[in-house]
């Protein structure tokens, strides 16, 4: 087997092994960065819906105590004023979503699903856990969601959800009496679940994924073109008229000797000299022999 061809297979298989490790690495980072991007999208959301919830309970709400004897009015529940507002993102951004999704809530648009009323069973099954992310698919594709519990600390919340007969005869009359009561201190009542599309985060990171492994091959390529130039004029040409020039002078031809010196250099002197030693070793022993053999050669007339 030639060498060029030893060295290009032995490139390729370097070269499929570094690009397979480096194909796996960067999809890696790419498919975390892109996952740590939707993360970071969701938990802006959420902290944005808890900060409107913030500011409806502590502002909004006393300043509404006086008309709400005359009618309930939602905007001064936390969790409508939340919903209200980030879900009016949805007019840009319809695969973004944020519910306060609720195991008996009042409002009956709050209900939860059953997916997440798995969610809500997993904050009830553990009160020391504060989130939790996932994963599911939607009709636009791959999503991601993050959530947190909605536990009943506050006891003025108690006020509107202990029985129908201590809640507001405003909120009653417009949501009924059926749901939202029995509520109880310390009690998951559901879980505050915000939605974000993963389709356009892993796009990016696919496209990134093809720059990078073309770069990469495109470098490899051009690494190995250089190599088996450099591998042709520094090696395997010299190598081969130094053995032409070995066959010339085993076969006698004096003349060979002068083309070493063609390219001139102090390489191609040092490699031809070898063979010319071999020459001038072949030349002395030829002379020494010659008169021994004739020596020891009997001659023909007989012993003197």
């Amino acid at each position: 087997m030639k060498l060029l061809l030893k060295f290009n297979l032995v490139f390729l298989l370097v070269f499929a092994v570094g690009l397979g490790a480096a194909g796996y690495i960067a999809r890696s980072m790419l498919q975390k960065g892109a996952h740590d991007e939707v993360l970071g999208h969701a938990r802006l959301m959420m902290e944005s819906a808890v900060a409107v919830s913030g500011y409806t309970a502590n502002q909004i709400k006393p300043l509404l105590e006086n008309q709400m004897k005359y009618g309930f009015l939602p905007q001064s529940v936390p969790a409508y004023s939340s919903f209200e507002v980030i879900n009016a993102l949805r007019a840009k951004h319809p695969d973004y979503s944020y519910k306060p999704a609720m195991l008996n809530p009042t409002n009956p648009r709050d209900r939860a699903q059953d997916w997440e009323e798995d969610i809500i069973s997993q904050f009830a099954k553990s009160p020391t856990l504060t989130e939790y992310v996932g994963q599911r698919s939607t009709s636009s594709g791959q999503a991601m969601y993050i959530a947190r519990p909605i536990r009943l600390s506050n006891p003025l919340c108690l006020q509107c959800h202990s029985t129908v007969d201590a809640a507001p005869p405003t909120m009653i009359e417009k949501y009924g009496p059926a749901n939202g009561f029995g509520w109880k201190m310390n009690d998951t009542l559901g879980a505050q679940i915000v939605s974000v599309p993963m389709s356009v985060p892993l796009k990016r990171a696919d496209d990134a994924f093809g720059v990078v492994m073309g770069s990469l091959a495109g470098v490899f390529v051009l690494i190995g073109l250089v190599l088996n130039l450099m591998l042709w004029l520094l090696v395997i040409r010299p190598v081969t008229k130094l053995s032409r020039l070995a066959d010339r002078i085993s076969l006698g031809e004096v003349g060979a000797s002068g083309s070493r010196s063609r390219r001139g250099g102090e390489e191609s002197l040092m490699a031809g000299l070898p063979f010319h030693w071999w020459r001038a070793s072949r030349s002395v022993r030829g002379r020494v022999r010659g008169p021994y053999e004739a020596w020891r050669r009997p001659s023909a007339a007989g012993p003197p």
